[in-house]
């Protein structure tokens, strides 16, 4: 029996159609009233699951290629089969999955329908040799540089579940589990929840509920971490206008004040020299030690505002960003007794525990080709307060990849980055440029083959604040699953 015709009686079986069943008037001239496969040719056409050919003729002595049978599979799927019909298709979809993916039918509607729980994830290789210069800063906050310089390289294994649970129609459950390798000592964690929420998608928006990604519309100048809250996006999710509302809290060490983040800590350190008792120890980027007093309390809490437009296709897009953030962290006093000390506040007053950055972001997209960039500014700091980068883009595998990267998908970029301590409170900052850094920065993306992608980006530049150079050299390999 040839493949269409198989194709045929198992979309009729999705479909609920038997070969008994009652069809429409039959279009195609070489499928007869009394062919074995009338019916079900019939009732397929009319449901247009098959399309036959422009001259009017079916051809069903034909071999058909694997694509089109995709093409049938997707358009049985969009009737919502149930039962049997369902299981079915299911087996169907699974078989043809890299077709489905080619013509654009989402991973996660085949996966509903194939089973009730989706274990995805990747393994990933990252590898990091970054170099910094040594400064230091007198009681009148001038920065002075060293002769030395401090250099770190990390080997790191990450091996992440990204399990998807399907709760109805609508609602799904999602989390991120990570283990860390480190190749360098040889050691490693347990697996550990990172991330876990409830999301809700519906035609003109979407819910979210728990400890779940942060990362807006700037492309990582303010985050890449997770929070624990809720936020709700009105309109497109996909190409379009939409608006994303957050609120709840982030964890300890995702914001802290200070040139570097050299005032981000968590209580962790604390010692007494004999003279006081609470005091704190901190280290900036390059490994820098200073102190402070204070009395941080975490976590952070915060709230924010969303608006971009993005038609998906050439031309403009941009949008908007606010956020309101309060954090002890943010309201550090300075030893005044040392010899010298470290810029470790937000201001020059240090009498505020909020942040409230704005920002702004615009591009222009012809093909592959995207201009890009984005500026944010912390109106409650007067301390590097302000944070953009302009990229230029070419390819369709900016940054990482993930379950459907396809061989042959690539993309090469180039820019300039000012990463204001203050403003970036817990960016893209170990990528390229870092808190506190400003500079070219440059990489590339490649699939050589399918679910898996090579990225690389290096980074010169120097402190935003003070003198010394800043060096970073940044690779990373993707498994995906």
């Amino acid at each position: 029996m040839k493949k269409t015709v198989v194709a045929a009686l198992a979309a009729t079986f999705v479909m609920g159609v038997g070969a008994t069943t009652s069809a429409a008037a039959n279009p195609f001239s070489d499928v007869p009233q009394g062919h074995w496969a009338y019916n079900s040719v019939s009732k397929l056409a009319a449901e247009g699951v098959i399309e036959g050919y422009g001259d009017g003729t079916y051809r069903g002595d034909r071999n058909i290629t694997r694509y089109e049978m995709a093409q049938m599979i997707a358009k049985a799927m969009a009737k919502n089969p149930t039962g049997a019909n369902k299981a079915e298709l299911d087996r169907l979809a699974a078989e043809f999955r890299d077709e489905l993916d080619a013509l654009g039918v989402r991973v996660a509607e085949l996966e509903k329908y194939a089973d009730k729980v989706v274990w995805q994830g990747k393994i990933e290789y990252t590898y990091k040799n970054h170099k910094t210069d040594d400064v230091w800063a007198d009681r009148r906050h001038n920065h002075h540089s060293t002769s030395e310089h401090t250099r770190v390289k990390q080997d790191d294994w990450i091996f992440r579940f990204e399990p998807i649970a399907h709760v109805n129609d609508h609602w799904t459950l999602r989390a991120r589990i990570d283990a860390h390798v480190d190749l360098s000592r040889d050691t490693s964690t347990d697996f550990e929840l990172v991330r876990g929420w409830a999301q809700g998608d519906y035609d003109n928006f979407q819910i979210r509920v728990g400890k779940q990604p942060l990362y807006t519309n700037e492309d990582g100048i303010i985050w890449d971490t997770e929070y624990t809250g809720g936020e709700v996006t009105f309109g497109k999710l996909a190409n379009g206008l939409r608006a994303t509302i957050y609120g709840g809290r982030l964890d300890k060490g995702n914001v802290g004040g200070g040139i570097r983040h050299a005032g981000a800590w968590d209580g962790r350190h604390e010692w007494d020299d004999g003279k006081r008792t609470g005091e704190q120890r901190f280290a900036d980027a390059a490994g820098n030690f200073g102190r402070y007093y204070g009395d941080a309390k975490d976590p952070s809490s915060f709230w924010a505002i969303n608006v971009q437009y993005d038609p998906g296709s050439k031309g403009l897009f941009g949008g908007l960003g606010y956020y309101n953030i309060k954090d002890d962290d943010l309201n550090n006093v300075v030893d005044p007794d040392d010899g010298y000390v470290y810029h470790t506040y937000t201001n020059k007053d240090s009498k505020t525990d909020k942040a409230q950055i704005w920002s702004v972001n615009a591009g222009y997209r012809i093909g592959k080709v995207q201009l890009w960039g984005a500026y944010a500014k912390n109106t409650k700091a007067d301390i590097e307060n302000k944070s953009w980068q302009a990229l230029l883009r070419y390819g369709d595998l900016y940054g990482g990849g993930n379950q459907n990267t396809h061989k042959g998908q690539w993309a090469v970029w180039a820019g300039y980055k000012e990463l204001g301590s203050n403003a970036s409170l817990h960016a893209i900052n170990w990528d390229d440029a870092y808190a506190g850094t400003k500079g070219f920065v440059a990489g590339a993306s490649w699939a050589p083959f399918d679910r898996i992608v090579i990225i690389g980006k290096y980074f010169k530049g120097k402190y935003i604040t003070g003198p010394g150079d800043a060096e970073r050299l940044f690779g990373r390999v993707e498994f995906f699953f």
